[in-house]
């Protein structure tokens, strides 16, 4: 079984659904996005929390990527009870710095303020992420637990095998001479449109398949900040240096994970679950005529 994980590539979504749609949408991952999660935590739980209704939240989103914005506007993040959207609008890294600007505000002079948590046991003293690339993506995560959980084997360090370019490469865990799993990292189309000749060939050997639709993923998205007098390559170096420099955790055993899951989605596979951390993609039709979108 291949199974497409996007993390947060709204663009390989829209290509996925317009291009390739009933080839390609059975192989993509349900699951949200980190923004449209983070929509369902703040117009669902943190409105129970401040006994509100989601309509008077405003949640706004700050992105590396201009796609973000079509996916907070999809049919499926929008309450008809209440009328309102999961996240209500979204900001790219370079509109805030424009803003900054405008507003005559350095962020280097302001004082640091310490960051909210939603959960009462959480602690927020810094941020952290969990083992992945610059993108946020969740390959190293789902190859540890899948060889730990289906093989019983535990491993310490994901070792990547670039192909063609260093924007698609390769993981597999080996046991005795036989490739017990084949993950995939690619990134760009031009890369995304090999992997689906691929598939489309029948020659596709891969189970999971990491996608992001900008090369070097999600860090280096067309909506990101321009920094003047920095080339694009130094400004993304720099960028995943600090990146890399974020403490790491396992997603399971951060902080108000399992709060959440036991108090606001009622235990694991919940009707909650489903329907607040899962969506679902659809084939979009080509009219002779123009676009016509069938969600």
């Amino acid at each position: 079984m291949l199974l497409f994980f996007p993390v947060s590539a709204s663009g390989w979504i829209c290509y996925a659904e317009k291009t390739h749609g009933s080839f390609l949408v059975p192989h993509l991952s349900t699951a949200r996005s980190p923004q449209q999660v983070m929509g369902s935590l703040v117009k669902d739980f943190f409105a129970q929390q401040q006994h509100l209704t989601p309509d008077r939240i405003y949640h706004v989103t700050v992105m590396p990527c201009y796609d973000k914005k079509l996916e907070a506007s999809r049919p499926d993040f929008f309450s008809q009870e209440y009328q309102t959207r999961d996240v209500d609008c979204v900001v790219t890294t370079g509109e805030v710095f424009k803003l900054l600007e405008e507003e005559g505000v350095s962020l280097s002079e302001l004082e640091p303020a310490p960051l909210d948590s939603l959960c009462n046991s959480a602690s927020a003293q810094e941020p952290t992420s969990h083992r992945g690339g610059g993108s946020g993506g969740y390959l190293e995560h789902v190859f540890r637990h899948a060889a730990r959980e289906l093989f019983g084997i535990h491993v310490d360090e994901v070792t990547y095998r670039p192909l063609r370019n260093k924007d698609f490469q390769e993981v597999t865990l080996e046991k005795e001479g036989r490739v017990l799993l084949h993950f995939a990292a690619a990134y760009g189309f031009r890369n995304i449109q090999n992997l689906v000749q691929k598939l489309k060939r029948g020659r596709c050997p891969y189970h999971y398949v990491e996608v992001m639709a900008c090369p070097a993923g999600c860090l280096n998205g067309g909506g990101q900040l321009k920094a003047p007098g920095t080339t694009s390559k130094e400004l993304l170096q720099h960028v995943q240096m600090l990146y890399d420099a974020v403490t790491v955790q396992v997603p399971e055993d951060a902080p108000g994970v399992q709060e959440l899951y036991e108090h606001w989605l009622q235990g694991e596979g919940s009707e909650r679950i489903g329907r607040l951390l899962h969506t679902s993609y659809r084939a979009v039709e080509m009219a002779s005529s123009g676009l016509s979108i069938r969600w």
